[in-house]
């Protein structure tokens, strides 16, 4: 039986989403850009901005036209960067009937008002079945076909087991889980830890540091979530955990090279400027830290990374502070 997939935003991730939807013969994907500009591969079948060297098969519809995009789509998957989002979704309220779920793939926080992207997507476009892919999934490695496990999450089990359903090959696995709070929020704050994790590599810090780092960064992670509603055992798995991981230690990691870049004495005007992909931590940083604070949440390596990107704090300086606070017992 023949599936109809509409996937909002030709980023790398989006196009390889794209990529592992179309793998099934029964399957037709629309992969939509918001930007004229960006569609030159329209005719090359390649996205040669973000991925080069991965061919994009006839099967994937590829469009600017909002209309033929969700033509007939029985999942809308919503792939555009957290601070665009909204507006993206906006361009689509008319067009995407109501009782159609969507799939977010998008990992961050609106920054004004500190919605989750599913949350954003209900707003926009009505009450709705919604549900998130997150995990471990650098898109390099996604498109050219590299084994990825995830996790779909919803509070619509249904809905959660549709997607497993959908998106398992013999290199990409999905688990499910019904914790969509925390699933969500764990894709958002791994991105802040992922920019400290980089200025510890450019600072050469070592693998202590770094070990150390993920550890504690993770405990933040589980406190400041479970503290908004989420299930702290959600943080030992994919969602938390791995992609944790793929973030700090990946060379394919853009929060990580925003912190390595800005150890090295960048500024961050300069960083954002100079790369095609965004980096959502850079964003999420801020919305983690006004929320914390608002919340009496201790969050002291969030806080260090939103002083280094929006106060011009030192990023050894930021190390130092950390290392010199109070001593405490470890705690979970």
């Amino acid at each position: 039986m023949v599936a109809r997939f509409a996937v909002l935003g030709s980023g790398a991730w989006g196009t390889a989403v794209a990529l592992v939807l179309a793998q099934n013969p029964q399957h037709r994907v629309a992969l939509w850009s918001a930007r004229p500009e960006h569609a030159d591969w329209h005719g090359s079948r390649e996205n040669k901005r973000l991925l080069p060297g991965v061919p994009i098969p006839q099967t994937v519809l590829l469009t600017t036209d909002v209309r033929k995009a969700v033509e007939a789509a029985e999942l809308v998957i919503a792939a555009a960067p957290t601070a665009y989002l909204r507006a993206t979704l906006k361009r689509f309220a008319t067009v995407i009937p109501k009782d159609t779920p969507l799939l977010s793939l998008v990992k961050g926080l609106e920054n004004q008002t500190f919605r989750r992207p599913t949350e954003i997507a209900r707003e926009t476009l009505g009450e709705r079945p919604v549900a998130v892919l997150s995990g471990p999934s650098h898109a390099e490695e996604v498109a050219r076909g590299l084994p990825t496990t995830l996790v779909a999450a919803s509070d619509d089990l249904e809905l959660a087991r549709s997607v497993q359903q959908a998106f398992a090959t013999e290199r990409f696995r999905v688990y499910t889980n019904s914790d969509l709070i925390g699933v969500e929020l764990a894709g958002a704050l791994k991105n802040v830890i992922g920019i400290a994790a980089g200025i510890s590599d450019g600072l050469a810090l070592g693998d202590n540091c770094k070990s150390a780092l993920l550890t504690r960064g993770l405990a933040e992670m589980a406190r400041f979530a479970a503290a908004l509603g989420a299930r702290s055992e959600t943080f030992y798995g994919l969602a938390g955990m791995g992609d944790l991981i793929t973030t700090c230690i990946s060379r394919h990691g853009r929060n990580r090279a925003v912190g390595e870049r800005l150890a090295r004495g960048e500024k961050i005007a300069d960083i954002q400027a100079s790369t095609a992909s965004v980096a959502e931590g850079v964003f999420t940083a801020r919305s983690v830290y006004e929320k914390a604070r608002e919340m009496g949440i201790r969050m002291p390596i969030a806080t260090e990374v939103f002083r280094v990107l929006y106060e011009s704090k030192s990023p050894l300086a930021a190390v130092t502070d950390l290392m010199v606070r109070e001593l405490r017992s470890e705690d979970w």
